[in-house]
């Protein structure tokens, strides 16, 4: 399953890997902000448009990639 795919799963995200998200304000243009994940949203177990979640710098959106899990970076999960 790839990356894309899995930003829909709540079961794929965890606090502290690494993804593409996109904000409220950037769903017209696409723009996406990569970032660490701080705290998953989104209660349900899928979202078609992904899942929502708060990156460490405080920002929220929608995961649309799944770019480091942190166990091949060296950290744990």
């Amino acid at each position: 399953m790839g990356p894309e795919r899995q930003a829909t799963l709540r079961s794929a995200i965890k606090q502290g890997i690494t993804v593409d998200v996109v904000q409220k304000q950037d769903q017209r243009s696409g723009t996406l902000t990569r970032g660490v994940v701080s705290a998953i949203l989104t209660n349900s177990a899928t979202h078609p448009h992904g899942i929502k979640v708060r990156l460490t710098d405080g920002r929220v959106g929608r995961v649309q990639a799944i770019i480091s899990t942190g166990a091949d970076t060296g950290q744990e999960s």
